[in-house]
């Protein structure tokens, strides 16, 4: 995703630092992967913990699912406006103050003794989303030489799925074992954590293009964009719409107690740690056929699920799939934004940030609502049709023979 003149780019300081000791701009990208890690696990901590929260606090799963909601909200609506009005701040000094509201928020969560103080600790967590993903999901090109940018796009994405298989599972044991307060406690801990190093590897970034709001709607009239826009809705849609309700899925169709949840969820993120870097691997070549083959996987996992995911070992293969498919839409979409966009990567990050967080919000909204009326299993039939319905377009993109910008 880097061009050719990426080194070029960079200011005199960065470029300096990373001829002097390229380990540093190493350390900078596991920094800025650690923090989205933080953001990742804080974000959807509660899917693990869902029934255990809703149940302190007397409330329904769908009224639970809010934790999920608010985020995905707030960082829609965040990425673009702290991006702009924040154009002209050092991006490291963003970094910072980002993971000093994401300590804040936890530590909130924590000490919360009214349902509405979580909901106000999940709105401080999406502004912290929208903000630092736009700004950290295009740095790679900033903090390592230019033939490495590809690797370092692929190991800060790698903190979606790692999320998943370390910080989910290991939220859920701690909330199993010492109550959910403490899980939030100890994302707290590690975000300070996080905030430390941040201070101690990354290089001073001032702003090197500015994004502005006519940057952003310029963006929009490309087809290629608003393809990006619709592959990302529907695939977003259809996984969080599910998948954020995938515990109580378990609980009364597979009939798994809380440690089978946690062995499954932790089944789900290793996969998806494969699924991101084969994603990785391919999708700069092949990004129609990536973005549509995990659509696809999306959709058989969730229409077999209420079938099969009555047994224990059906359940356990089909998050083998789906967390696969899952591990390779960020970078997918990611990939196709950046592509469509090719000199702009900060408003193509902030694109697909709002995108990806304003349906991670609706599909939460959506389950939450089914779930409460209906079943986990008619949740996961309605998403299978969803993630259909993104396959279709991705193959509608290509019957079209539509290219990018920087293509042949």
């Amino acid at each position: 995703m880097a061009s050719t003149n990426t080194t070029a780019r960079h200011s005199g300081d960065e470029v300096g630092l990373l001829t002097r000791s390229p380990l540093i701009g190493w350390l900078a990208v596991s920094s800025v992967m650690l923090g989205i890690f933080s953001i990742v696990t804080t974000e959807i901590l509660p899917i693990g913990l869902l029934t255990t929260i809703g149940s302190s606090f007397a409330i329904s799963d769908g009224m639970a699912g809010l934790m999920i909601t608010m985020p995905g909200l707030l960082a829609a609506l965040s990425a673009p406006v702290v991006t702009v009005a924040t154009a002209r701040v050092d991006r490291r000094l963003m970094l910072c103050v980002f993971m000093l509201l994401l300590a804040m928020a936890n530590f909130l969560a924590a000490a919360a003794t009214d349902y509405w103080l979580v909901l106000v600790s999940r709105v401080i967590v999406g502004i912290v989303i929208g903000g630092f993903w736009s700004i950290g999901a295009g740095l790679a090109e900033r903090l390592v030489p230019a033939a490495s940018v590809g690797r370092a796009t692929s190991v800060i994405f790698s903190a979606v799925p790692l999320g998943s298989v370390l910080g989910v599972p290991a939220g859920t044991f701690i909330g199993d074992l010492a109550g959910w307060r403490t899980a939030f406690l100890v994302m707290g801990a590690l975000t300070v954590g996080v905030l430390a190093m941040l201070l101690l590897v990354m290089p001073s970034l001032p702003p090197d293009r500015t994004t502005r709001p006519s940057v952003l709607r310029s963006m929009l009239k490309s087809v290629n964009t608003r393809f990006a826009l619709l592959l990302t809705f529907l695939a977003v849609l259809a996984h969080f719409g599910t998948y954020t309700y995938v515990t109580p899925f378990l609980e009364q169709v597979t009939g798994a107690g809380s440690q089978l949840i946690t062995v499954s969820l932790l089944v789900y993120g290793a996969a998806g740690i494969v699924g991101n870097f084969l994603g990785g691997a391919v999708v700069s070549r092949y990004p129609r056929a990536t973005f549509g083959l995990a659509g696809g996987m999306i959709a058989t996992a969730t229409l077999l699920l209420p079938v099969l995911g009555r047994f224990q070992i059906g359940a356990f293969a089909l998050l083998v799939v789906w967390g696969v498919a899952y591990g390779a839409v960020p970078v997918s979409s990611q990939t196709w934004f950046a592509k469509a966009t090719p000199d702009a990567p900060e408003a193509a990050s902030v694109l697909f940030t709002a995108s990806f967080q304003m349906t991670i919000s609706l599909g939460a909204v959506a389950g939450g609502v089914i779930v409460d009326s209906t079943s986990p299993s008619t949740v996961m039939t309605l998403g299978s049709l969803v993630a259909m319905l993104m396959v279709v377009a991705a193959w509608a993109h290509f019957a079209r023979r539509l290219t990018w910008p920087d293509n042949p």
